[in-house]
């Protein structure tokens, strides 16, 4: 992602502020005759707070020699196509993906500040029940924002960026109501976005651009109201949740060269990991390598990845393989017990 080029927001005519407070937790937002604003589930975000909570300090005891177990496999038997991120709701399993229709093409020279094609596709948000069963399939996207990056659930809504399949290019930010499914648009973005995630602390939103190189945050609105660098080069962030208090918590993956004597010429490895980010000092806090496999011959975290945990005991769901891949996109659950760092 380009740091050179700095984009503005797109958003609607508002003549509204957004009131956002933080209570216990939680996000009160408020806009006068507006239904396009979201609500707050104060029940819901309250009485996950003591497990989120340890999240953040079980995950401070993860380093490289912490056991991971795969425990379980759930197969999804309909088209999943290229899947990006995942989040769970009390009811339902959401998992976003891209349908290629027409790949992307790179130019020779950049033109028109792009540097390849936009190429053609269909952006969904898989709705499952805890199963695996498919409840609905929503389409989401408009002319070339097809590409759907992480997701993040935030107690009532999930929110979903759908983005331009090239660097600085658009992208819309969707919230989806998850009892309901009601779709709302919430605004555009003029940057490529691959992820999402609600600081409820606050109720702003916090993106991150193409290959996680730098990320934005905005108010419910659009309005822009930083941007950082990523500090970290690990990995690219793919999908991320948010952890209490303020923190993040990503998955992802890079592919690095590898000797010509270990694959030919040009051959790579997938190289996957977990970050915790601070959203206030937007320092990186803790990154781990993560080095299973999927049925595919994926790194298990490179794509959607979701964590959480039950004192010490960590849960991991991640779904890294395409639908025509391997066995097709199995949700994979993986488990360890963390040591809590002195």
């Amino acid at each position: 992602m380009s740091t050179t080029r700095t984009r503005g927001i797109l958003t609607s005519a508002a003549a509204i502020m957004l009131t956002a407070a933080a209570i216990s937790g939680t996000v009160a937002a408020q806009a006068a005759g507006s239904h396009d604003q979201p609500r707050a589930n104060n029940t819901e975000s309250g009485s996950r707070r003591g497990t989120a909570t340890s999240l953040a300090e079980a995950f401070n005891g993860v380093d490289r020699n912490t056991t991971w177990r795969q425990t379980s496999k759930l197969k999804l038997n309909f088209p999943t196509y290229h899947t990006e991120g995942i989040a769970y709701s009390p009811d339902h399993i959401f998992l976003s993906a891209v349908q290629i229709i027409e790949p992307t093409t790179k130019f020779q020279t950049p033109q028109n500040g792009f540097d390849r094609t936009p190429g053609k596709g269909i952006g969904h948000l898989f709705v499952m029940d805890k199963a695996g069963n498919l409840q609905k399939d929503i389409t989401l996207g408009e002319g070339d924002m097809y590409h759907p990056g992480g997701i993040d659930f935030d107690g009532t809504n999930v929110w979903v960026p759908v983005a331009q399949y090239r660097p600085d290019s658009s992208a819309i930010i969707y919230r989806v109501d998850a009892n309901t499914l009601d779709v709302h648009k919430q605004f555009e973005v003029k940057d490529h976005l691959g992820g999402i995630v609600m600081d409820k602390e606050n109720g702003h939103l916090i993106g991150n651009t193409w290959g996680s190189r730098r990320f934005a945050e905005w108010d419910l609105h659009g309005k822009q109201l930083s941007t950082w660098k990523n500090p970290n080069y690990f990995i690219d962030y793919q999908d991320c949740q948010y952890v209490p208090t303020a923190q993040m918590l990503c998955g992802g993956i890079t592919n690095l060269p590898q000797a010509p004597a270990a694959g030919g010429t040009g051959a790579t490895y997938e190289l996957g990991g977990m970050a915790m980010m601070d959203l206030k000092t937007r320092n990186v806090l803790r990154d781990v390598p993560f080095q299973q496999w999927s049925t595919a011959g994926h790194v298990a975290t490179r794509n959607p990845f979701k964590m959480t945990a039950d004192g010490d005991h960590l849960t991991m769901k991640v779904a890294p393989d395409n639908g025509d891949e391997g066995n097709g996109t199995e949700i994979l659950t993986y488990e360890a017990t963390a040591t809590p760092a002195k």
